[in-house]
């Protein structure tokens, strides 16, 4: 496999798909990366070198499971060139952890953030999860304090969601396990923001909180619409105006790479789904949807029937007007999927 990511990356650099700019981040995520020996993470990273221009500032994660950091990998991933990670803490609470069918224990969570400060790792983000049955307010309160009391820079907080089709799914269904209850999650959500806020966080995007200057720079460039590239199976890229993802399936995706073929997809975005993006990104982050870029970037009569679109939530409190910039409210923030959709634009 890691043959054929260093054949991708070269075969991306070559395609008219890929654009020849600068690469200010670098992410190893997505299945299990902290799983990879220093010499594949190296690898890897000499022929990104090999192909593209890096930025020497460029921020470079790798998502880490609190059960694979060790002292010897922390060095390891040092020496290789990673300078922030990403730890999938997700509850400090054993019974969290047994539902979730995590490999780590409480303590390995803790000890895990310690030894990354310990190798010099100042930058780096802990994912929490809430929502799960029976995880109680004060229980959740514990959690989000445990990080904030670790001085962990970056905090990233998911509700609990059951995808179809998922083991998890099905044991909800043959009532094997309990299922979510999404007022709870609502109630926590809440709780969550008023916490961080008092602890001087930044609530940059509707999942995310960053001490300042703290902020992911990769998953910024997402809501920020910027260009990018994924390599691997069933990884995503973005020009501005296509998309495209790859197959997969691992033999498939390894067997086009030998043949010198990236196995993907495409679709050219439309003018209507580009603004839609825009809509459902911009309106997720602290800075909110800019009238004046839709009308500049698409029409005054989109930017006209957007603004006539959200008199109802101004009138709810659920987005505030700066300037020229819409911003959802905290409790805006539980429906902005629905806001956004509301918004969408219909059409080509």
């Amino acid at each position: 496999m890691i043959y054929a990511l260093k054949k991708e990356i070269i075969l991306s650099h070559e395609s008219s798909f890929a654009k020849d700019e600068i690469i200010e981040t670098i992410y190893f995520g997505g299945g299990t990366p902290s799983l990879l020996d220093k010499r594949d993470i190296e690898d890897l990273l000499f022929t990104i070198k090999n192909s593209y221009t890096i930025s020497p500032s460029a921020e470079i994660t790798l998502e880490a499971n609190p059960d694979d950091i060790t002292v010897e990998k922390l060095n390891h991933w040092n020496d290789a060139g990673i300078n922030r990670l990403s730890i999938g803490i997700q509850s400090f609470k054993e019974k969290d952890l047994q539902w979730m069918n995590r490999a780590h224990k409480r303590q390995q969570a803790l000890e895990c953030i310690l030894l990354a400060k310990e190798a010099g790792f100042n930058n780096f983000s802990a994912d929490l999860i809430y929502g799960t049955p029976g995880l109680a307010d004060e229980e959740w309160k514990q959690n989000v304090q445990q990080l904030i009391q670790l001085n962990v820079p970056h905090i990233a907080c998911y509700a609990l969601t059951v995808e179809p089709n998922t083991a998890l799914k099905k044991m909800i269904f043959l009532k094997k396990k309990r299922d979510i209850n999404t007022d709870q999650q609502a109630t926590q959500f809440l709780l969550l923001m008023h916490w961080m806020k008092e602890a001087g966080y930044e609530h940059y995007e509707i999942s995310n909180f960053a001490k300042p200057g703290f902020r992911s720079r990769h998953n910024s460039s997402y809501w920020q619409g910027k260009s990018y590239i994924g390599i691997g199976p069933s990884a995503h890229s973005y020009n501005g105006t296509a998309r495209k993802w790859n197959v997969a399936n691992n033999a498939l995706y390894i067997q086009s790479i030998k043949n010198n073929s990236i196995p993907f997809e495409e679709e050219i975005l439309t003018n209507s789904q580009s603004l839609n993006e825009y809509i459902m990104t911009s309106l997720r982050t602290a800075e909110g949807l800019n009238l004046n870029f839709v009308e500049e970037k698409f029409s005054t009569s989109e930017r006209n029937r957007i603004e006539n679109g959200i008199k109802n939530y101004l009138d709810k409190s659920l987005m505030t007007r700066k300037q020229q910039n819409l911003v959802l409210t905290d409790e805006g923030k539980l429906f902005a999927d629905g806001i956004a959709s509301d918004l969408f634009a219909t059409g080509t």
